[in-house]
């Protein structure tokens, strides 16, 4: 099982052929040993270095339960240095991070490559409910991750440990991007869709609301919805449209490729993130 960094000469995760995968798979921040692998041209070297990393949150992918693994900081920044003395991105999106030690590995790295165009999506609770980030990485993330972004884009569950209480109508939800605009200083595009109202979403800039309503559309395969937009949002503003011009057309794309109806795999499947690509390129050889 491996990790490829992108680079010319990149470091690598393998995982130990003795660990026991049944063992404990349910227990969560497990310590495990993975071997250091080197990469360089395309090859890849095993070398004799090792090193323990945090086995951290159980997970579930189409009814199967998976364990994914914490890299350390160390590694992490490798990556961003990769990604910013290369082909230096034009925007940012960031997903989940688990740990405060990432978060403050990454908001380091921003600020020394004085990154732009910084989209963060606080991926904290699961779709069945489950908190995917610990108590202190929060606090981390709305002291040091937040305020460097142009917008973070929570969900109503997300919103929700943000402020520490239910939110479930069009006014609370008012009062809750405000109060989280105030706190992680940066706008806030409070999401509506998560199975409470239609796909209303409310942005808070500078502070400002405007509301972007949206149809819910009939289609059971969601998954990804919340990084299509977020991601959709970063590409936006990374082309020069404004925050509120780039949300709206992140909606816009949103649905069209919620509308598209690709159903691929068992459980929620993903989106068709190509359905805007000219027919040509959609042809199927007979």
């Amino acid at each position: 099982m491996f990790s490829i960094v992108p680079g010319k000469f990149c470091a690598a995760y393998q995982l130990d052929p003795r660990m026991d995968l049944e063992k404990g798979r349910d227990k969560s921040m497990k310590k495990q040993t993975v071997q250091i692998l080197k990469i360089k041209n395309g090859e890849i070297f095993p070398t004799e270095d090792e090193v323990a990393v945090e086995r951290h949150l159980s997970v579930k992918i189409n009814g199967e339960k998976m364990f994914s693994l914490n890299c350390t900081p160390e590694f992490l920044e490798e990556q961003l240095d990769c990604i910013f003395t290369d082909i230096r991105p034009d925007a940012v999106k960031i997903g989940m991070l688990s740990s405060a030690a990432l978060m403050r590995t990454v908001a380091r790295k921003l600020k020394e490559y004085q990154a732009e165009n910084i989209v963060v999506d606080p991926v904290m609770v699961s779709t069945s409910g489950s908190r995917l980030m610990a108590e202190e990485a929060v606090q981390v993330m709305k002291e040091e991750i937040c305020p460097l972004a142009d917008v973070i884009t929570p969900n109503l569950p997300e919103a929700e440990v943000l402020v520490g209480r239910t939110i479930v109508t069009e006014q609370e939800m008012e009062e809750a991007a405000a109060e989280i605009s105030r706190v992680c200083r940066t706008a806030v595009l409070l999401k509506g869709g998560h199975q409470r109202n239609d796909a209303n979403d409310l942005l808070c800039q500078n502070g400002s609301l405007r509301w972007f309503r949206g149809k819910r559309i009939d289609n059971p395969n969601t998954h990804g919805t919340g990084c299509t937009l977020s991601s959709a949002i970063a590409a936006n503003l990374a082309k020069g449209f404004s925050l509120e011009e780039s949300v709206e057309r992140a909606k816009e794309y949103l649905s069209g490729a919620l509308a598209d109806m690709l159903d691929l795999g068992n459980g929620s499947g993903p989106m068709n993130h190509g359905f805007d690509l000219k027919e040509e390129y959609r042809k199927v050889k007979a």
